[in-house]
């Protein structure tokens, strides 16, 4: 009985990969958001907002913010779970957050221009004015699973 050639397995082999590829469903990218008009502001004097407010991590006394801006999403699809990030500096140049470049999150952008606000606490030894750069903001088109618990249900 006669082997076919290793040149009729190969081109077999890649017809076949080709073939599996093409039925997979295309992975939905990120698409990325334009943010303007940032401004940090102290939240509100609500208890929902400030009471017993401390850093992560330590007894330290903290100031609440609220970081708010318009979103632009210039692509053709609402966007969910969008990430966003950036640098925020106290007064005198400190850095507010050292190694967290993401600082929150966006639920839902929709088509063109929507305001969006995220909060953040801030170790009330770093002065005002915050001053943020970079920021900008990026998410999917569609949810993105996340996995879930072996003994938890899809549908929880």
């Amino acid at each position: 009985m006669a082997f076919p050639s290793r040149s009729k397995i190969l081109t077999i082999l890649i017809a076949a990969c080709f073939c599996f590829f093409s039925w997979v469903p295309s992975a939905q990218a990120l698409t990325q958001i334009t943010l303007k008009d940032l401004v940090a502001e102290e939240c509100p004097a609500d208890a929902a907002y400030a009471e017993n407010l401390t850093t992560s991590g330590s007894s330290q006394q903290a100031t609440c913010y609220l970081v708010k801006g318009i979103a632009l999403n210039s692509s053709a699809k609402d966007i969910v779970d969008a990430d966003i990030f950036g640098r925020i500096f106290d007064a005198e140049d400190n850095p507010v957050m050292k190694n967290r470049y993401r600082l929150g999150g966006i639920e839902y952008v929709p088509v063109g221009e929507s305001k969006f606000s995220f909060r953040i606490s801030v170790p009330s030894v770093q002065h005002a004015p915050l001053r943020l750069e970079k920021f900008k903001a990026s998410g999917f088109s569609s949810k993105v699973r996340r996995f879930q618990a072996w003994d938890q249900s899809i549908d929880e």
